[in-house]
């Protein structure tokens, strides 16, 4: 069983539950939640709130053709789209994540970044990125700050920066107030999923040199 100590917060919960937060943030919050009881449950709750608004609003009014044109929208689908399901094998990544990358970690399409760390962009609508990190043990990220929010979820591993310790299924959410330098624990090799929806704030120059061809 996991020790998670950093779950989402209620905002992100309801965001989530309502549809209003970008696919790479969406798939972030699906592979915790895949991961946290206790998130889980609180997701459900808003679920459960949001169902029972919608039982209490009128009733919305579909063309009578409706139906058929769903069906017809099905039935043209290309067979190989239809036919992309595969069974899950146990694994770092949670089934969210796997169903994303067509597998477990030996699926991964790495591409390093330097000084040992790798990353493999996800492929997501346009309004925020999605990644996968992998720093080895005892590596640090450069220093930076951030644009916009960034969310990550550790998968295997730890890193340690200014708001703490964060194990597997932990989740650290950073915003314009943060200032951080993630470094990873001794040990293990450091996974993380990390999404974001503005380009990170890098003090050192060769990170922002870098930064516009690793796309962070």
């Amino acid at each position: 069983m996991m020790n998670i100590k950093h779950h989402l917060t209620d905002d992100i919960l309801m965001a989530y539950s309502a549809g209003t937060l970008p696919e790479a943030f969406n798939l972030v919050v699906a592979t915790h939640l895949s991961m946290c009881d206790e998130c889980r449950a609180a997701a459900a709750s808003y679920d459960a709130v949001g169902g029972a608004v919608l039982e209490s609003d009128e009733v919305a009014t579909i063309s009578d053709g409706a139906f058929k044109a769903t069906l017809k929208l099905i039935s043209e689908m290309p067979k190989d789209a239809i036919q992309t399901v595969q069974a899950h094998k146990p694994g770092i990544f949670p089934t969210p994540l796997q169903d994303y990358v067509g597998g477990d970690l030996d699926s991964v399409q790495w591409r390093g970044i330097g000084m040992g760390v790798k990353q493999a962009v996800l492929k997501t609508s346009k309004e925020a990125s999605v990644r996968l990190l992998y720093i080895p043990a005892g590596a640090a990220m450069p220093d930076h700050s951030h644009k916009g929010m960034e969310m990550t979820l550790v998968l295997q591993g730890a890193f340690s920066d200014e708001d703490g310790r964060f194990g597997r299924g932990d989740i650290e959410i950073a915003d314009q107030e943060l200032h951080h330098h993630p470094v990873a624990e001794a040990g293990e090799d450091c996974i993380c999923l990390a999404a974001t929806d503005a380009p990170l704030k890098f003090n050192s120059l060769i990170p922002r040199i870098a930064q516009p061809f690793l796309r962070i």
